[in-house]
């Protein structure tokens, strides 16, 4: 029995997350139906983050155990003859300890939010972007934004169905970029809640906006209360970057 890594980049928009469940489509449930394919046996394929519906990622992490001894190239390629037509992308596939895990082994993920901040409609971009209209201090949005960053209770910014056990996370990094009419906002850690990395974008373009000072901002993370929160951003503009180990 093989441990395998996977890196793989997929379009979050045909499914219903990454994780199998019953009421749609996800990236887990087509990597196990690709596995078996190729293995002829039913395999866990287990990732390093579980994104939401809707959300992308250019370099998800995963591992699996296979019995059959596959050279990793082999695997690679074999996984994506079988992914077809699948908005999933097998980057690489290596083996590794057993010991690993795609999860539990991970000390920082990255994850990268895009916003077009422009009033004309999307053409390309659809379904991958946040088009805000209204015009976007981004530099007003950056300085709130290091209000966040450090060891804090992110209840305020936290899904009411998220089951991590504490509330508590430590913020790495959170800056917001402009370049032209493209606002990227770049958010690192060792972990996230539920949905907090979609509910501190949305409460920052509330402060681009300027519906928000950065007052605002500190106090609704200091509320610890979801209902503090400002609006969540939709997943669209949300990627899994990179996951350090």
């Amino acid at each position: 029995m093989l441990r395998y890594k996977l890196t793989i980049e997929y379009d979050g928009a045909p499914f219903s997350g990454w994780q199998i469940q019953e009421n749609g489509p996800s990236v887990q449930g087509a990597l196990e139906t690709a596995v078996k394919a190729i293995c002829g046996e039913h395999v866990r394929v287990n990732g390093a983050g579980r994104t939401d519906a809707g959300v992308h990622a250019l370099a998800q992490v995963a591992h699996c155990d296979i019995a059959k001894h596959f050279a990793p190239g082999r695997l690679r390629d074999g996984l994506n003859a079988h992914l077809r037509p699948h908005p999933i992308g097998v980057l690489a596939a290596e083996i590794v300890p057993e010991t690993f895990e795609a999860r539990f082994s991970a000390i920082r993920r990255h994850y990268l939010y895009r916003i077009v901040n422009r009033r004309a409609n999307l053409a390309i971009d659809a379904g991958h972007v946040w088009r805000v209209p209204k015009l976007l201090d981004t530099s007003a949005m950056h300085d709130a934004a290091q209000r966040l960053i450090g060891k804090h209770d992110f209840t305020t910014f936290r899904d009411a169905e998220c089951q991590a056990k504490s509330p508590e996370k430590t913020l790495d990094q959170l800056d917001v970029v402009r370049d032209g009419d493209k606002v990227n906002v770049v958010a690192s850690a060792r972990s996230f809640l539920h949905s907090q990395v979609r509910s501190m974008v949305g409460s920052l373009v509330w402060v681009g906006e300027g519906r928000w000072s950065a007052d605002d901002l500190a106090g609704a993370l200091a509320a610890r209360s979801r209902a503090a929160c400002g609006p969540v951003a939709p997943p669209d503009g949300l990627y899994l970057v990179r996951v350090d180990y």
